[in-house]
């Protein structure tokens, strides 16, 4: 059976396109991926993320614990305090990126992706020990992303608490129009924002008054579609398509979370053995030379020698690019290479880039 989260009616209200993404029916888009995109670029969106999962840590082994099942250094986080990580297994493949909240010591939030939310939530509790108790609490919360230049005005109309005081990935408990949420400055789209998380029984209200309170700045509800393309153009990995559990971290460049020297954790062998060795293999960043667009398992060639596929890969709209992801062997990973991505049959030339293929000015 399809889940829906608690703001499924209001999207139909608004005239979503509906998909079903991980098991979840989610708004793909309102008014279009190009507009929705754009909008968070120049101005603000507001995504229902609710499909994510939430696992929370409690007791005196909770940073025990994190620290275990994660490759990042949890030891380094102050209370109310956000961290990217990853989950790897034992032979350092990505079960799944997520957020790590540290609330306080001995109380952690874990956010995951939708698809795995359930494996993640069996994979921690089965490293946990009596010490600390793990429960999987997403069913009883929603997420809210407000994200885009505009992000901070709009949501502070409807707070007393100064926003502006929240850094980059610190979270802080606060009230907005009379709602308890954990507001964090975090996001998935390469712009300034926040995911606001409360009960699920408030989620529509908050939904409904920050479309009103932002409408006079442009706000717009985005879908899924927008969120693919703003966190490619970002150069955002997506758990499954850019990374799962036949490959590492440290292929898909994303070794500055994983923390070697923090002490034994899942994987860290398999890791530290690959880091001794050397990569084979990276991903790395394209773009096409040509008007036609890469899509997701379009094949790689080089000198006529396919090389890999292509893991994501899709028309950047800001940029005005179409550009994607793909593993190559090491010796091909510079930026600057030339490589080809077969289009229907047809060879279209494209090169390396540097990854972020956008970053935001500030």
């Amino acid at each position: 059976m399809v889940k829906r989260t608690p703001l499924h009616d209001a999207h139909i209200t608004l005239g979503a396109r509906m998909v079903d993404f991980a098991g979840w029916d989610m708004p793909v888009q309102y008014s279009g991926p190009i507009p929705e995109h754009l909008a968070v670029r120049y101005t603000a969106g507001l995504f229902d993320v609710s499909h994510m999962g939430e696992i929370e840590v409690r007791g005196i082994g909770a940073q025990r614990l994190v620290q275990q099942v994660t490759t990042n250094d949890a030891s380094r986080l102050e209370d109310n305090q956000v961290q990217y990580s990853i989950m790897t297994n034992e032979h350092g493949g990505v079960i799944d990126d997520l957020l790590v909240y540290r609330l306080n010591f001995e109380h952690f939030l874990l956010v995951v992706n939708a698809a795995g939310s359930e494996l993640d939530f069996e994979w921690v509790k089965s490293h946990a020990g009596d010490d600390v108790e793990v429960r999987n609490v997403g069913a009883g919360l929603a997420l809210l992303a407000l994200q885009g230049p505009r992000s901070e005005r709009i949501l502070q109309d409807l707070s007393d608490r100064m926003l502006d005081h929240i850094p980059y990935y610190w979270s802080q408990r606060v009230d907005v129009d009379g709602v308890s949420c954990l507001v964090s400055r975090t996001g998935y789209t390469g712009e300034d924002g926040f995911e606001v998380m409360c009960k699920a029984a408030d989620a529509l209200h908050l939904w409904n008054r920050l479309l009103v309170t932002g409408s006079d700045r442009d706000l717009i509800p985005c879908g899924l579609a927008a969120r693919n393309t703003l966190r490619l153009e970002a150069g955002y990995r997506l758990c499954g398509n850019d990374m799962d559990q036949t490959t590492t971290p440290l292929e898909a460049g994303l070794g500055w979370v994983v923390k070697l020297g923090k002490g034994n954790f899942v994987g860290r062998t398999a890791l530290q053995k690959q880091k001794e060795e050397g990569l084979k293999r990276k991903l790395v960043g394209f773009e096409m030379l040509d008007k036609a667009p890469a899509r997701d398992g379009y094949p790689v060639a080089i000198g006529g020698v396919e090389v890999g596929k292509v893991t994501s890969g899709s028309p950047a709209p800001y940029l005005k690019k179409n550009v994607g992801f793909v593993y190559l062997p090491i010796e091909h990973t510079a930026v600057g290479t030339e490589l080809s991505i077969v289009v229907r049959g047809r060879e279209v030339p494209a090169r390396v880039v540097a990854i972020p293929f956008y970053k935001r000015p500030h």
